[in-house]
């Protein structure tokens, strides 16, 4: 099957099933890659290793925001020159993003290095959770570039249509980090180190799987530096339709930093359980996410090549498969609430809180996914402003002057509803700018 036939002719649920279910595989994958860690270093029974974890998750959020900048926006560029049959475009794509995540990489690795002290400060590390903190940032930052391009390439690899590849690529990380976390956290009791150390060669191997790809198996994507450029729109345009998901987990780690010292006032429990909570309810908003990254090429694609009919059918069925997944996800996390908690942890204080926020957390997941479809369209024709106005207004500008505002109001239940209030807010936002948006857009794409 050739990349027309699946992108502009097959019929949508099936061609949106076809992009989006190795998507959302990949997304879950990730979530489980994500929970690893935290469920690992959790069953040394060792609070404190699992807050310095949570202490240190800003760091992984943050290369995910370079990571997502550079894989969503080259992934948009790249999925509008396979539509007009612009290959060399997408050679230059691809090979642009892999040079530019392995250089932010390397940049990164050397500021963790160098001010790994003051960064943990300000993170909220204290004198008992200090020292795990620093084992685990150490060996998270040699590994920055791996983890960086990994998760930029399946963007770009899932853009060329191959889903399942990238869901492979995604899976290898994953995999190789769940048989080496217990090894190197439990046997070798490396602790939070050796969580760290497992997740590097995890995103190694990724990396390598995703270097045969390139090199072997695709068709017009590059890694060669005779296509490496910065000029014709490509890194511009790149950069700008990344921009809302890079500000989205940028400010995400910005906020979650604040969350901690907010909550680090009430003692190291709370800390360990937001950590837990955040790594559990990832499932519930990254199954969404999946599912509207999943079909980014195809709306990208119809845009490019003009078919708006069917551009609106896409967004429309994955709306409706978001919400019955978001509501299928939240009542089932709902009946489960103890029992996942205690999957990470059996200490009754970090549970007690962990049930708590998780309730809070999952409020806003039926609907969490229209938020994701909306930037994901605004991103597809163009639109990146208004998307970023949503990261921005999410993880940020709304988001943490409300956590401050509900502490003072409710104290710590002010603290734990806050990203719920804030998600609402934000999905209303995104269905009004979308709307006017769409009404803009030629060949009747205002209509309902």
């Amino acid at each position: 099957m050739d990349e027309h036939e699946l992108m502009g002719k097959m019929k949508i649920s099936k061609a949106v099933a076809k992009m989006a279910i190795p998507s959302v595989i990949s997304s879950l994958v990730t979530v489980v890659y994500n929970m690893a860690d935290t469920f690992f270093v959790g069953q040394t029974g060792d609070s404190l290793q699992v807050a310095a974890v949570s202490l240190t998750n800003p760091i992984f959020i943050l290369m995910m925001a370079f990571a997502n900048m550079l894989g969503m926006g080259g992934s948009a560029v790249l999925s509008v020159a396979l539509g007009e049959k612009n290959e060399l475009r997408a050679k230059k794509t691809s090979s642009f993003v892999t040079y530019a995540s392995l250089i932010i990489g390397i940049v990164f690795a050397a500021v963790l290095i160098i001010f790994m002290n003051p960064i943990l400060t300000l993170f909220g590390a204290n004198e008992q959770t200090c020292e795990f903190a620093r084992g685990y940032t150490f060996h998270i930052s040699y590994g920055a570039p791996f983890i960086i391009w990994s998760a930029a390439a399946s963007f770009i690899v899932r853009a060329e249509g191959a889903s399942r590849e990238a869901m492979i690529g995604s899976m290898i990380g994953t995999i190789a980090n769940i048989v080496l976390d217990p090894i190197f956290i439990s046997v070798l009791d490396q602790g939070t180190a050796g969580a760290a150390i497992a997740t590097t060669i995890g995103n190694v191997l990724a990396s390598a799987y995703y270097l045969w790809y390139f090199l072997k198996k695709s068709r017009v994507l590059s890694i060669h530096w005779k296509h490496f450029t910065v000029k014709e729109g490509i890194l511009k345009r790149a950069c700008s339709s990344g921009l809302p998901t890079a500000i989205f987990s940028a400010l995400m780690s910005v906020s979650t930093i604040v969350l901690n010292q907010l909550l680090v006032v009430y003692g190291n429990d709370p800390v360990a359980a937001i950590g837990i909570v955040f790594k559990a309810n990832m499932f519930i908003t990254f199954l969404q996410m999946g599912l509207a990254n999943g079909v980014q090429p195809l709306l990208g694609y119809n845009y490019g090549s003009g078919d708006m009919a069917r551009f609106q059918g896409v967004e429309r069925y994955t709306k409706k498969c978001c919400l019955v997944a978001g509501v299928i996800a939240t009542v089932l996390y709902f009946v489960l609430r103890e029992p996942i908690i205690r999957l990470f942890i059996s200490d009754e204080g970090v549970v007690s809180y962990g049930v708590e926020m998780l309730v809070a957390y999952m409020l806003s997941g039926p609907v969490i996914g229209i938020l994701f479809v909306n930037m994901n369209c605004m991103q597809s024709v163009g639109h990146a402003f208004p998307a970023t106005v949503l990261s921005v207004l999410r993880q940020g500008i709304l988001l943490i002057p409300l956590l401050y505002l509900l502490r003072a109001l409710f104290g710590l239940n002010g603290v734990i509803l806050g990203q719920s209030v804030t998600d609402y807010i934000a999905v209303v936002l995104s269905i009004f700018l979308w709307r006017k948006i769409r009404r803009s857009l030629p060949s009747g794409a205002g209509a309902e």
